[in-house]
């Protein structure tokens, strides 16, 4: 359950439904949606797919911890939709258990995520291989998702506003 003090964090891979279900979460609780990626597109004026092709990941990776850590810091409960890798950096782990927030991993099959990223264009780490990409990224991933969680909301098979509610639960 929620606290009315507490950021909402809503952690997991990429085409998991994060912003889609913030967005519920945003209308049902009233606050405000922080979402990193875009945060870090409107910081940079460029988008995740340029940031990655001309700087690279470990550059991007840089920028999405510091604006995650400034989310974390926001002075009003907010929503926050961390990118599916904010997990990679201890220093974010250990911020998200240390905030006053709650953190629910949003995870599902990687059939089901292969099956939702397959038309995304922003999705660099992506471009070679989805379904082994993402098998790889999920096997990697999980612990560290496992680490930061609160709770824990399988995805799989259900609609945007029963994930919403399980969030809420």
């Amino acid at each position: 359950m929620i606290r009315a003090d507490q950021h909402l964090v809503l952690v997991g891979m990429m085409g998991v439904g994060k912003s889609t279900v913030a967005r519920v979460l945003a209308q049902r609780l009233g606050r405000e949606i922080l979402d990193t990626d875009a945060i870090i597109e409107t910081r940079t004026g460029r988008s995740v797919r340029e940031i990655f092709s001309t700087d690279g990941e470990p550059q991007f990776r840089s920028i999405e911890s510091e604006v995650f850590r400034d989310a974390l810091a926001a002075p009003e409960p907010a929503i926050i939709v961390a990118g599916g890798g904010v997990v990679l950096s201890a220093s974010n782990r250990v911020a998200s258990r240390a905030a006053v927030a709650r953190v629910v991993w949003l995870c599902a099959e990687p059939t089901t995520l292969v099956e939702r990223v397959q038309s995304g264009q922003h999705r660099p780490l992506l471009d070679d291989d989805p379904a082994g990409t993402l098998n790889r990224m999920c096997a990697e991933r999980e612990p560290l998702y496992r680490e930061v969680a609160d709770a824990i909301v399988r995805v799989d098979h259900r609609s945007v506003h029963e994930v919403a509610e399980a969030v809420l639960r």
